[in-house]
């Protein structure tokens, strides 16, 4: 026999030792690794058959799924074992008769070797053709933790990759980065920061911004001399000893000593200036012998104090004397904080708190629920919280949800709630800081945690032959309805509005947490509905019938295709029986019924994201006595017209426009850049400070779309009074509590300032004017860039420290550097930030201002030199 022969012989011997040996999963964990690389984000123009798979807009890229035996013993040839991975774009084909791929629910798939799999040797790699929806243009769209599962066995994690998503994706190589619907923005690097940055206008020095505040003022009068102010004695009437004392710890957090300078005052009330005597209005007085503060209300003085706070450098210093006078803006001045989608330590949220209070935002916005997660323990439904707040590989969800958003198979993140005990102590943390808790749970859509929870609640308690097993159960077990919701979910995605459990289970849910609002001394004055994105994605737009001839839609059988409870015969029987037109009003309907329950209860508001109010014909329409719309279209997708649709409806409208209060959006257009990017692919502080809400047109003249392209806007009706602004910071990419803060902070800063205080280059409106960017020269930018360099200068040399001693982990400016023939130039965000410089990328140096230096590898640095930024290297060094 030849030895080439003997040789064939041998590795058939091996592949079927490897076929009779029974897979391991923590060997399967130790041995394979994953990557995805994108070959092109132009997916049809390269071939891929985007429109007959179906996708959106046949929209998609060309990729390849890389695994790779890193171990030392061959993987077997054969099934017996399931790798899981995560993928916020549906994979819409896995091109190889190796593996089979199936779409799990959400952003989980499975893909299982066939028969045709021939094993994998040590070292080897193995390239599977791949076609996704959209694009991957950013390390953030591809999500972290794959894992393998062998029956019987424990899933293990795949040891060689990491919970960073830079683990995973190749680096992205040509225009990769670029949108393909067509991208006008540079790539942010080093040389294009300089150049953006310095178009802002000259930064100040510190004692050119020592007068200034965050948020500003509404006047102030100098005076001819300065107070020493190293400690406060705080001597106040009119605030709770609550509120006194969290102005206390405020102020001790910022290094001044519990004794010192004499701080009086209290409540003055209409003996204020009429255009601060409204809530939260109030006259600060620093002079030779203290301070003195005169609030039109308790938060009025709250406020005042913080101002004082504002003025003072950490640790106390020289503050100017000085008269200043000032009221809100707006009434609703908020922050949602999403806990839903990766929940956030109390201790994180309560750094939040202390931070909205020191810039006097008043309305914490949290959301609770969604598909990924259950966020607060209710009395007498522990399922919500012992299912709905875990992810673990279980596919029955018996005991837990499945694994999403990179969670891991036994909940390495994301999973958590706050108990009964925590909730009521962060409410009465914020009562003592003037700011109220929104409470949100997500209902009819975005509802999936609650939906299983009370599933495995009802198989248990018919386990135990319990007559209430149904009581709150919230689909119908007949409901064969075919859909798949904006984040990949079925029909378990949504509440059904026609079976009993339903609004049983808001009326639960409605009188426990008033009640514990009212134990936290804070009783419940809003409660946040959602009603966001009831519908079915694949009867959208962008798709047409598998019978279509649209190149530019993706393919569907649409009569495989239902409305959500389009076949559940709970809502067919009360259609049938003349209580319901159609599917199509139950979304709306059930709005009404929770606003009914919500009323019933006493609280006086109802909010809701604006597509939860849809269709009806304004807030009378609710039985709350007000009724609250969160409004979050785009600028330039209508959302001027639509916000003053709304509000001449009567609703109370807060806007939260995604181009500009989305604070889950990336920074700036980088593909090494974390977030969601649907609205805006970079909103920095500057981009948020830029915001008029007064006069949305205007803002057409000064930002482009989301893929950098000018529009045009114009005033067609008359102006809306608002009830306020918020930011928000939705957390599917945001897995940790540092992540969380680094896309919260500073943005938050800039939030505050336009929630409270109204710029002088904020045009007023006036019906019928046009603005377009490059096209109308109506905003004033030198001054909209004079009063960013103020507040560029107060966040850099006073508030930037002040956040680092709060803990607050924010994001550190980036490093902005322009080579030329010269030298460098070199420039930052705000000033007084810091910049590190390295020949090798390994050893740093701290850079000093005008210091001319030969360095490739560049990086912001926090003031207390703990935390560093991104790597950045120079073009052409």
């Amino acid at each position: 026999m030849s030895v080439k022969r003997l040789l064939g012989a041998a590795v058939l011997a091996a592949l079927s030792a490897w076929a009779w040996a029974a897979p391991d999963a923590a060997a399967l964990g130790q041995s394979l690794s994953l990557k995805i690389a994108v070959d092109t984000n132009k997916g049809a123009a390269a071939g891929a058959p985007c429109s007959d798979l179906g996708a959106d807009w046949a929209s998609c890229l060309k990729g390849r799924l890389i695994l790779e035996n890193k171990g030392g013993q061959a993987v077997a040839p054969g099934g017996g074992w399931n790798l899981y991975l995560h993928s916020i774009r549906r994979i819409l084909k896995l091109d190889t008769p190796q593996f089979s791929l199936r779409h799990i629910t959400g952003d989980l798939y499975q893909v299982t070797p066939t028969a045709a799999f021939q094993g994998l040797a040590p070292g080897q790699k193995l390239e599977l053709p791949l076609i996704d929806e959209y694009w991957i243009l950013q390390e953030s769209d591809v999500l972290p933790r794959p894992y393998v599962t062998v029956d019987g066995q424990q899933p293990a994690l795949l040891q060689h990759d990491s919970s960073d998503e830079a683990s995973y994706l190749l680096p992205l190589t040509g225009d990769n980065w670029k949108n393909p619907a067509g991208e006008l923005r540079p790539l942010a690097t080093p040389e294009q920061r300089y150049r953006a940055f310095s178009q802002r206008g000259p930064q100040l020095s510190a004692a050119q911004a020592a007068n200034r505040v965050i948020p500003a003022t509404l006047r102030q009068q100098l005076g001819g001399g300065e107070l020493l102010v190293r400690g406060l004695n705080l001597n106040l009437s009119g605030v709770s000893p609550a509120q006194r004392d969290a102005l206390a710890q405020r102020a001790a957090q910022l290094g001044l000593r519990n004794e010192g300078v004499n701080v009086s005052g209290g409540v003055a009330g209409a003996r204020l200036p009429a255009d601060i005597a409204v809530s939260g209005g109030y006259r600060l007085l620093i002079g030779q012998q203290g301070v003195k503060v005169e609030g039109f209300d308790a938060a009025g003085v709250f406020y005042g104090v913080q101002t004082l706070l504002g003025l003072l450098p950490q640790g106390g210093g020289q503050v100017r004397w000085m008269t200043v006078e000032d009221a809100p803006r707006y009434v609703h001045r908020g922050f949602m904080a999403d806990l839903a989608r990766n929940f956030k330590q109390p201790a994180t949220v309560r750094r939040l708190i202390d931070q909205m209070a020191a810039y006097k935002l008043n309305k914490l916005h949290l959301h609770l629920s969604d598909d990924e997660g259950w966020r607060l323990q209710i009395p007498g439904l522990p399922e919500l919280t012992d299912v709905g707040a875990r992810r673990c590989h279980d596919l029955s969800e018996t005991q837990c949800l499945v694994p999403q958003l990179g969670s891991g198979p036994a909940n390495q993140s994301g999973g958590g709630y706050l108990s009964r005990a925590d909730y009521i102590a962060l409410v009465s943390y914020a009562q003592a800081r003037f700011i109220e808790v929104i409470p949100e749970f997500d209902m009819p859509a975005h509802a999936r945690a609650a939906v299983v929870s009370m599933e495995a609640r009802y198989r248990k308690l018919m386990a135990q032959g319990q007559p209430q097993a149904a009581e709150y159960r919230l689909l119908d077990p007949q409901d064969q309805s075919n859909t798949l919701s904006v984040q990949f979910y079925d029909r378990r995605t949504y509440f059904n509005p026609c079976v009993p459990g339903s609004g049983r289970f808001v009326s639960k849910l409605v009188a426990e947490v008033a009640q514990m609002h009212r134990e936290a001394g804070q009783p419940l004055q809003t409660w946040h509905f959602g009603g966001d994105e009831a519908k079915n994605i694949l009867l959208g737009s962008g798709f047409q019938d598998a019978s279509g001839s649209d190149p530019s839609k993706g393919k569907v059988n649409m009569a495989q295709q239902d409305k959500p409870w389009g076949r559940s015969p709970a809502c067919q029987a009360q259609i049938a029986r003349g209580k319901l037109k159609s599917v199509d009003d139950l979304p709306l309907r059930f709005a009404r019924e929770a606003s009914r329950i919500v009323s019933q209860q006493g609280i006086p508001t109802m909010a809701a994201w604006q597509d939860g109010v849809a269709g009806s014909s304004g807030a009378s329409d609710f039985a709350t006595r007000n009724t609250m719309v969160t409004e979050w279209d785009t600028l330039y997708w209508g959302a001027a017209q639509a916000v003053n649709g709304y509000a001449a409806k009567g609703f109370k409208t807060v806007l939260a426009l995604p181009d500009y209060l989305y604070f889950d959006f990336p920074y700036e257009l980088n593909p090494r850049e974390h977030g969601y990017y649907w609205a805006s692919r970079d909103t920095d502080s500057y981009k948020v400070f830029s915001f008029a809400p007064d006069n949305l047109p205007q803002n057409a003249e000064v930002m482009p779309d989301r893929q950098g392209q000018p529009f045009a806007v114009t005033s067609s009706a008359a102006p809306a009074q608002y009830a306020g602004i918020q930011g928000q910071a939705w957390t599917e990419v945001m897995r940790t509590d540092a992540e969380f803060e680094t896309m919260v902070y500073p943005r938050l800063l800039a939030l505050a300032e336009r929630a409270w205080h109204k710029a002088g280059w904020e045009r007023p409106y006036k019906v019928g004017e046009t603005y377009q960017l490059g096209v109308t020269k109506l905003v004033d930018k030198a001054a909209l860039n004079a009063d960013w360099q103020q507040f560029a200068a107060v966040l850099g040399w006073r508030e930037a420290g002040k956040l680092e001693r709060a803990g607050i982990g924010y994001r550190v400016s980036m490093p902005a550097v322009l080579p030329d023939a010269n030298g460098i130039s070199v420039t930052t965000e705000w000033p007084g930030a810091r910049l590190q410089y390295s020949p090798d990328g390994h050893s740093w140096q701290n850079y000093l201002p005008g210091l001319q230096v030969q360095a490739r590898y560049w990086r912001g640095i926090s003031q207390d030199g703990r935390r560093a930024g991104r790597v950045e290297i120079l073009s052409g060094q």
